[in-house]
């Protein structure tokens, strides 16, 4: 119940109220400019492929940035590239192929998993040579074969079994 209650708080504390954002200017949060709805209505920023339209901007309005946004709002071939990848960067973190790009993460994912069954198996070889005791004699092939042959001679399940493949009269296989 505590749980709930404390989720409940921290909502309300981060929404904004319904009235701000249907007014014409749009709320701020914190320092930062509510600029649209986001992937869930929420004011939080995520870089994402499936909707690269975050809800505010990445970075605070400083004074630089100001100047800029007023004067992108006249006539942007007026604007130099550093002042429009300026402007970029205050309303995003990354670009798509930044955010896209492959990290490198899965080598060492695959280094951990390999390093793990490594020493599985070197526990496994300690555990067979160290404490397991060896294999009874009734598993070398010479004794496999009396046993077959003993249950040949008293005819063991002569109906559906082994005895009913075995030709007595041949001495072989059927």
């Amino acid at each position: 119940m505590a749980n709930l209650l404390l989720r409940r708080a921290l909502l309300d504390a981060v929404r904004v109220p319904i009235g701000a954002r249907a007014s014409s200017e749009l709320a701020k949060v914190g320092n930062r400019e509510w600029v649209g709805y986001g992937f869930n209505g929420q004011p939080n920023y995520v870089d994402r492929p499936d909707f690269p339209l975050p809800a505010v901007r990445f970075r605070a309005d400083t004074p630089d940035i100001k100047v800029l946004r007023e004067k992108e709002k006249g006539d942007w071939r007026k604007l130099t590239l550093e002042e429009k990848k300026a402007l970029y960067r205050a309303s995003f973190c990354q670009t798509f192929a930044e955010f896209q790009a492959p990290t490198g993460e899965w080598k060492g994912a695959v280094g951990w998993a390999l390093c793990i069954a490594s020493l599985s198996v070197w526990i496994y070889m300690a555990m067979k040579l160290f404490v397991y005791s060896p294999l009874p004699a009734s598993f070398d092939d010479e004794h496999q074969k009396a046993q077959l042959k003993r249950m040949l001679d008293l005819k063991v399940n002569p109906v559906d079994g082994l005895s009913s493949k075995w030709d007595y009269e041949n001495n072989r296989w059927k």
